[in-house]
This record gives C-alpha cells, sequence and structure tokens, in this order.
C-alpha cells in the first residue's frame, strides 16, 4: 500500500505535474496508475504543494485527475550475484527477459526483477559476534570469471553484530542469509542483494587515492601520447561518423580491466542492435570467452522516453562503484553524454528553468561534473585497491567543440580525446587529433621522450600550413626533411590498422620497443640529396616500418622486418 497519493493536474510531455497529499522528498519514485498500468516517474521538483515528475515512459492517455502512488523510496537499482552478461534497459529491467513477457514491442509499465531469481553457492566470510558495517563483505558467492563479495548494504549506519549466519551452501540470492543486530537491539535481515539509490555515490571504502597506473588500452596514440589512468577520467568528443562507438568498443574489448559497462545513452537504435550482436561474438583476449562473460550493458535508444537517458548512466555508474568495492577495475563507457544533456534541457524547458548557453540548464556543468566525479581509485578497508574509469563520448553538432557540453566536459576530465573530421576523412584511424587532445596523466613511456617525440609532429603540421601558402618549393629542405619526419611518426605510430590482427592490438612491451627505434630515426641527420630524394626515402621507410607492424612479435619474420627498418635507414645517416 502507498504510504502517499497524489492526483495529477497537469501533463507536458515527459513530465507530469501532482497534487500530493502529505508530503514527497526529490528524487522519489512515484507510479501514475493508468488503468492497469502503473507508470514509474521520479520527483524532479518539488513546489507549493506540487510535485514534477520525470516520468520513464511515454505518457500518452495520462489524465489530470489520474492517481499517483509515492513510494517514499529513492530511484536505485538492485545489486547483487547475476549482474554480468546481462543487457538493461535505463531502469535495470533485463531487457532479454522483457523481450519474452512482452513480445519484440515493449510495453509501458512493465518492471522485472533485474537480479536472477536463482540459488548461488555461498560462503560465509564472517561468523556470529562479529562486527559488519556499511560495505563490509560478509560472503563470497562464484560469479563466472570472479568471486563475488556479498556486502552489507551502504546506506548502513553505525557498527551491528552478526547475529546469525548461514553455513557453506546453496542458497536463493533474496533468501535471508544472515542476521545482524545494533546496540539498541534493532535487527536487519540481509540477503545476497542490496538497493542503491542511483544518485547517491557508493562510500564503503577507506580512502580515494590519486589515479596513478596507466589504463593500457593497446592503441599507441592512447597509450603512449594521451593516455588514461585507472580511476581517471577522458572524454571522446568527434563529429558524426569520426568513429567514435568504434574506437570505444575497441577499449571495451582491450582495456587492462576487469569489468566493462557499456551505457548506450540515447544512441541511434541501429548502433545499440550493432552492440548487442557483435559483444556476445567478440573473444575476450585475457581469457579466450566471450566478452560478454565480464561485461554488462545499459541501453537507452533515441526512441526511448528521454528521461530514461538520465537513469541510464546513474545506473551504469552505481554497477560500477559496486564492482569497485569488490577490488576490481571497472571501465565505463557512456556513448553519448550529448544525449543525456539534450534530455536534461528538454526537461528543463518543461519546468520553464532560466535557460543557459544554448538553452541547457545552468546546472548543466555541475551535473556533469557530479557524473565523471564518481570515478576513481579507492583503498579499500582490507587494503585492496580498486577503481572505476569513466569514457564519455561527446557529440558535438558538427565537431564544434566549443558548444556547452563538450566545454563542460574538458573541465573535469583528466584526457581529452578530440576525433578530427579532417583525419577520418583522410582515413587516418583512429580519427583523435594529436594537436588538439591533451592528457594529464602518465602514460607508459617517459613524458619527456614523448614529448621529444610529439614537437616534431607538431613542427610538421606547422611546416605543412606554410607549405600551403608558399608551396613546396618555398620550403627549405630542412624543413621539408623535418615535415616528412612527423608525417612519419603519424603514419607508422599515430595510426593503427584495426582490421589487422597484429597491429590492431599492440602490447605495452612492443610500443615500447616501436617507440625506441622511432626515436633513433627522428633523431638521425640524414643525407638526402632533395625534396624529391627525401620523399622517396621517408616513403620507403614508411612502408618497412608498417609491414614491420603487421608482423607478429617474437617471429623470424618479425626480427627480419625490423632488420630491415634499421639497415635501411642506418644506410642513410650522415
Amino acid at each position: 500500500m502507498a504510504r502517499n497519493k497524489g492526483h495529477v493536474t497537469g501533463v507536458n510531455g515527459n513530465m507530469v505535474n501532482v497534487s500530493f497529499d502529505d508530503h514527497v522528498i526529490k528524487n522519489e519514485v512515484g507510479y501514475i496508475v493508468v488503468g492497469n498500468e502503473r507508470l514509474k516517474g521520479e520527483v524532479i521538483r518539488v513546489n507549493n504543494g506540487v510535485a514534477s515528475l520525470q516520468v520513464y515512459e511515454m505518457t500518452n492517455g495520462i489524465a489530470v485527475g489520474d492517481e499517483v502512488e509515492f513510494t517514499d523510496e529513492l530511484l536505485s537499482v538492485e545489486l547483487g550475484p547475476g549482474l554480468l552478461t546481462q543487457v538493461f534497459d535505463g531502469l535495470q529491467n533485463p531487457l532479454p527477459e522483457l523481450a519474452k513477457e512482452c513480445g519484440f514491442f515493449l510495453q509501458r509499465g512493465v518492471y522485472l526483477d533485474p537480479i536472477p531469481n536463482k540459488d548461488w553457492q555461498f560462503t560465509p566470510t564472517k561468523k556470529v559476534g562479529d562486527s559488519i558495517s556499511a560495505g563490509d563483505t560478509f560472503a563470497t558467492v562464484p560469479e563466472g570469471l570472479f568471486t563475488h563479495q556479498i556486502m552489507a548494504p551502504f546506506d548502513l549506519v553505525g557498527t551491528w553484530k552478526v547475529k546469525s549466519i548461514k553455513d557453506k551452501g546453496s542458497y536463493n540470492v533474496r533468501d535471508t542469509v544472515c542476521v545482524i543486530e545494533n546496540n539498541r537491539g534493532e535487527e536487519k535481515n540481509l540477503s545476497m542483494v542490496i538497493s542503491q539509490p542511483v544518485k547517491v555515490a557508493i562510500k564503503g571504502y577507506a580512502e580515494r587515492v590519486m589515479p596513478d597506473q596507466p589504463m593500457v588500452t593497446k592503441i599507441r596514440i592512447i597509450d603512449t601520447f594521451l593516455p588514461v589512468a585507472k580511476g581517471g577520467t577522458y572524454c571522446t568528443p568527434g563529429p558524426f561518423g569520426a568513429g567514435k562507438t568504434v574506437l570505444q568498443h575497441l577499449t571495451s574489448r582491450n582495456a587492462d580491466v576487469d569489468i566493462v559497462i557499456i551505457a548506450a545513452c540515447g544512441e541511434r537504435a541501429g548502433e545499440v542492435v550493432e552492440i548487442l550482436k557483435e559483444f556476445p561474438e567478440l573473444i575476450d583476449p585475457k581469457t579466450g570467452r566471450s566478452l560478454m562473460e565480464r561485461t554488462i550493458i545499459i541501453c537507452n535508444t533515441s526512441s526511448m522516453p528521454v528521461a530514461a537517458r538520465e537513469a541510464s548512466v546513474y545506473t551504469a555508474v552505481t554497477m560500477a562503484e559496486y564492482y569497485r568495492n569488490m577490488g576490481l577495475d571497472v571501465l565505463l563507457l557512456a556513448d553519448s553524454t550529448s544525449r543525456w544533456a539534450q534530455a536534461m534541457r528538454e526537461m528543463s524547458g518543461r519546468l520553464e528553468e532560466i535557460p543557459g548557453d544554448e538553452a541547457f540548464p545552468a546546472y548543466l556543468e555541475s551535473r556533469i561534473a557530479e557524473f565523471y566525479e564518481r570515478a576513481g581509485k579507492v583503498v579499500l578497508k582490507d587494503g585492496r585497491f580498486g577503481s572505476v574509469t569513466i569514457g564519455g563520448t561527446v557529440s558535438p553538432a558538427g565537431g564544434n567543440f566549443e558548444e556547452p557540453v563538450t566545454q563542460a566536459t574538458l573541465k573535469v576530465v583528466g584526457a581529452f580525446h578530440g576525433l578530427s573530421r579532417e583525419r577520418s576523412d583522410a582515413r587516418k584511424y583512429p580519427a583523435i587529433d594529436p594537436l588538439e587532445s591533451w592528457s594529464k596523466y602518465k602514460g607508459i613511456i617517459d613524458s619527456s621522450r614523448v614529448a621529444k617525440v610529439f614537437g616534431y609532429v607538431k613542427r610538421s603540421a606547422e611546416i605543412n600550413q606554410m607549405m600551403k601558402v608558399v608551396g613546396e618549393e618555398g620550403t627549405s629542405l630542412e624543413d621539408y626533411i623535418v615535415y616528412q619526419k612527423g608525417e612519419f611518426v603519424d603514419s607508422v605510430y599515430l595510426q593503427q590498422n584495426s582490421f589487422d590482427p597484429v597491429d590492431s592490438t599492440v602490447s605495452v612491451e612492443r610500443q615500447r620497443n616501436i617507440f625506441a627505434l622511432l626515436e633513433e630515426i627522428i633523431a638521425s641527420d640524414f643525407q638526402l640529396a632533395d625534396k624529391k630524394d627525401a620523399r622517396a626515402f621517408f616513403n620507403e621507410l614508411r612502408q618497412r616500418f608498417l609491414d614491420w607492424n603487421g608482423k607478429e612479435e617474437g617471429t623470424e619474420e618479425y626480427s627480419k622486418a625490423e632488420n630491415g627498418v634499421r639497415e635501411f635507414f642506418t644506410s642513410r645517416v650522415r
């Protein structure tokens, strides 16, 4: 029975105004009763006895006077064993189960349990009389590749004692497996499932620490020039078709993390279908098994109600924090935060709030900052480390990085991987613009060495711009050689062939070997007669180097190709 009821007083798209009898709080969940349907909504504003709900369903058929049931609960997700391998919508409904229930055309007002109703092999780690507080592990269950830790609710206040706990054995996920008691004699029954409000960051750790370890992606331009740290944040803005989603897929497959969570926030349905079709077929390089075994996908397409976009990003980050507190490294990929911001703009307009830049709400920056600040590396109570790394794509109209969402994101992230239309049109992949992009994190190679090499790339771009004005004939041979060296670095290191089984994923050791030879080449003073000779020399060197990039490490062909590169360029050194 609902604690508090109200009645609809107005409907504006996905926002419904409700007068209420008792009291409601912000972010409280309410259900609008339309016939036999109960439509889920969240209170986003309370003003003078009227609550404004953003409804996560289509609002067709809602009429003034319809009853609303408030739950006295914040918008929450269920956390427990069985989340991995699943595909959810923004409200954590398992989509395959939803399809079985409703068919291919999903019905509104249908909400299913996200945690599969099954038995797990329970092993207690606490005994009767032991102390327990928020986020403490009291048992474990095996879940695929991992040992899933069963934790006390994160909103537990103070220290409690274990009054009873089940012996080792098989129990249903929702069975009471532990009873705890505080010093006032109050008892709580704990199961393997806990409920956590999505807009309340999960604590239960000892301290946060600086992200200081690179998250290896096996993509050269990222690992060497634009690194991301475990527990760090980065964004990938770029125009349509520049390769944002593909880059995220490569990252999710190759990143040096334990768990990957993908939040398709307002993505086109076609791209979401691609994810759902491809991911189960992708082989995890770590295990040789399906990548889905350590992946969770949150789907919220552009054809779904806009309000659910906000729910999807918060659902995803709450799940990420949950696995972080098990001592795991989690990568959260949000695609795309621009569409989340557009949903915020739409709801802000319906609330008649004073608009900011480009009609986005004035609190856009703080909301984006709140989201990215939930990333981080933490020390758990037992001394282990866990991390959440957040990578968000941004889809600025026309690739304009000056627009509000991109700028708000750049203020809070630690690395910026800006995709360029010019580079993608030139078939230079990944299309990350090295001149526009930056990173505050330490990479796999010493930053002073990277800076020297990058200096050639930068100087090469400057000379290229000059040549567009004065022509090649107006450029000195010395400058032309610098230009060729920068272009050489770009083609053999910054670009990567994702269709080549060898070049698509480059280990740290191999990147260091390639980079060392690259340094040697660009630092050399070559004996070149003229620009024609310089062009022919660097073209040949580039092709030899690219051939070496395609050879598997440790093979005879690899050594032969490396020696071929070395012999060719040393033959022309002064």
